[in-house]
């Protein structure tokens, strides 16, 4: 266990999962994954949260020493998917008079976890409170940020939002780097197609007065709140994070790539400040996908492939509709030795996306780079310095 300080009532009793090589069972985690889990010591005993079946054992361990020889009264259960109730029939079996706290939704969609029927349960609704003793647990529905039985707490004496799935992380707690790089990877990937119940959830966490958010991923944020808050509010409205340019390419043979390369140095000479370059074969599918949320700006490059779209190219497009990709500016570059497609199946994709403005021209390479391409790229670099 981390020495983690929340305050003298409130204990971190997580793990880090230093083991796990895909998060979900496709996101990259180099630098792992924590489990958050929290205990507030009262008269009545709390525990938020359990973690992933992966790390049980080794969170009961934290959870008996923090307890010390105490026993928990409540779970509360704030989200149901594994890596964050893994650990329910662990902790019943350990302590079997725990009361489970959780919503309508929670109780519906537990039993096909766990089997649970004989447990004390505490059914909570919008607004409702829980009084441990000096500390008083309020409770917020927050459906679908990013499952339907996702709810918060707001601790009201110490001050503390303990935000289940909300402003997470990927990288264990023992690991030192970057805030914003990592959860806007996480954001977009696992909560980003549900702006509009974040949306609904920042509106309702303005009207607390918040010293402390307790996330179920990541560190815990004491300092400078406003920041990750307005992250998350430009995240889950739509609006890019920073004017630059992201080119994403897939590229078959390597004339693609040069292209795509050619124009990233194009647009540098024209004083574009920020221009980031992804090789979809190759590069991490996710932080491709963080990238094209984060620019106002993007460059579509792929090679035709068996009359269609290269598929790696046609991956990411896929990935970028499942997570509502809006509200910005596409260039398209294709490649065809013979029959040119790409261009028009990305655009079929494209023109799925709401508020997608398609840049002209669309710039189309015959197999390798010719100085006629090279012209055709500069044309479409001015425009995107000037989109």
């Amino acid at each position: 266990m981390k020495n983690i300080v929340i305050t003298d009532n409130i204990k971190y009793i997580g793990v880090d999962d230093k083991d796990i090589d895909l998060f979900e069972g496709q996101y990259v985690v180099p630098n792992g994954i924590s489990y958050n889990s929290y205990l507030i010591l009262d008269e009545k005993v709390a525990v938020m949260d359990t973690v992933d079946m992966r790390a049980c054992e080794e969170w009961l361990e934290n959870l008996k020493k923090a307890l010390n020889g105490r026993t928990p009264d409540y779970l509360i259960v704030s989200h149901l998917e594994p890596d964050h109730a893994g650990s329910v029939a662990g902790l019943i079996s350990a302590y079997p008079n725990v009361a489970l706290v959780g919503n309508a939704k929670t109780f519906s969609m537990l039993p096909n976890f766990f089997d649970v029927e004989q447990q004390e349960k505490l059914e909570v609704k919008e607004g409702d409170t829980l009084t441990l003793g000096r500390h008083t647990l309020q409770f917020f529905m927050a459906p679908m940020v990013h499952w339907p039985e996702v709810m918060v707490t707001y601790e009201q004496t110490e001050k503390i939002l303990f935000a289940a799935d909300g402003f997470g992380k990927f990288g264990a707690l023992d690991t030192e780097e970057d805030w914003t790089c990592e959860a806007r990877r996480y954001y977009f990937n696992i909560v980003g197609k549900y702006g509009a119940p974040v949306q609904a959830l920042l509106k309702k966490a303005a009207g607390l007065d918040i010293s402390m958010i307790c996330p179920l991923h990541g560190p815990i944020l004491k300092e400078n709140l406003g920041f990750y808050i307005e992250k998350y509010d430009i995240w889950s409205s739509y609006k890019p994070e920073d004017s630059g340019v992201f080119i994403a390419y897939a590229s078959i043979h390597g004339n693609t790539a040069k292209a795509a390369h050619m124009l990233k140095e194009q647009l540098l000479e024209l004083g574009v400040e920020k221009v980031a370059i992804t090789d979809l074969a190759r590069d991490d599918m996710a932080e491709a996908v963080e990238d094209a949320f984060r620019y106002d700006r993007m460059v579509l490059a792929a090679s035709s492939y068996d009359g269609g779209l290269f598929p790696p190219m046609e991956d990411f497009l896929m990935h970028l509709k499942a997570k509502t990709y809006q509200n910005r500016k596409v260039a398209i570059v294709e490649n065809g030795s013979w029959a040119p497609s790409a261009a028009k199946k990305m655009k079929e994709y494209l023109e799925g996306m709401k508020d997608i403005c398609i840049l002209e021209p669309i710039v189309t390479i015959k197999s390798t780079v010719r100085k006629e391409t090279e012209a055709e790229l500069q044309t479409l670099a001015e425009v995107l310095q000037k989109a």
